[in-house]
């Protein structure tokens, strides 16, 4: 790999903290890179699909060099811990997917208890120090683990998505907003987004 890629502490600058999430997310990328034969991507080489807007995400995003705005981190959220990484310079891609029997509580069955104490407004200074000893060693496990033991790891061939389009905008008849054309309605003769058409929520 080349040396002039992020480092797992260029991860944690970026995410904002030390947690599983992001460990998780930092090992997918980086087995998704070595088995795709990809480096960082500049520009639309290499793509992530996501199936989850967790903290792992912003692993991948810093690792793989995949972003939103590049058109080539495409987020289906399903609300599973797994990413599908595609190298289309070769046309190798992986499915990188937590094993279902790997949670928190089997790694470290003390982790969420003293979790919920160091929140706690009544938590001491040794119950905090003791969670952030637990947080590092349980980060730690999931970057040196075997990869086999932590995720399912699967050779796919998926539907290569189309490069980013770059769509004109509109404005919208009730915010006066600019929106992409990819993103526009037409409410009763009228261009709207979504916002104004009522679409948009979450997914929750």
């Amino acid at each position: 790999m080349d040396c002039t890629c992020p480092d797992f502490d260029d991860v944690v600058r970026f995410h904002g903290h030390l947690c599983p999430g992001v460990t998780f997310g930092y090992r997918a990328a980086l087995i998704g890179m070595e088995r795709t034969g990809a480096t960082r991507a500049p520009d639309e080489e290499f793509v992530a699909i996501v199936e989850n807007d967790a903290c792992g995400v912003d692993a991948v995003q810093v690792m793989t060099g995949c972003t939103v705005g590049k058109g080539n981190l495409i987020l289906r959220d399903v609300g599973k811990n797994a990413w599908t990484f595609i190298n289309r310079t070769n046309g190798k891609a992986v499915r990188v997917a937590s094993r279902g029997d790997v949670t928190m509580d089997t790694l470290d069955p003390e982790f969420h208890p003293l979790r919920e104490k160091a929140r706690s407004s009544q938590a001491t200074r040794e119950e905090r120090e003791e969670y952030v000893r637990h947080l590092h060693a349980l980060c730690e496990a999931i970057k040196t683990m075997p990869a086999e033991k932590i995720f399912q790891i699967q050779d796919v061939a998926p539907e290569v998505p189309e490069r980013a389009r770059i769509f004109r905008s509109y404005i919208c008849a009730k915010c006066g907003e600019q929106v992409s054309e990819a993103r526009a309605r037409l409410v009763d003769g009228e261009v709207l987004c979504m916002p104004c058409a009522g679409e948009y929520t979450r997914g929750w």
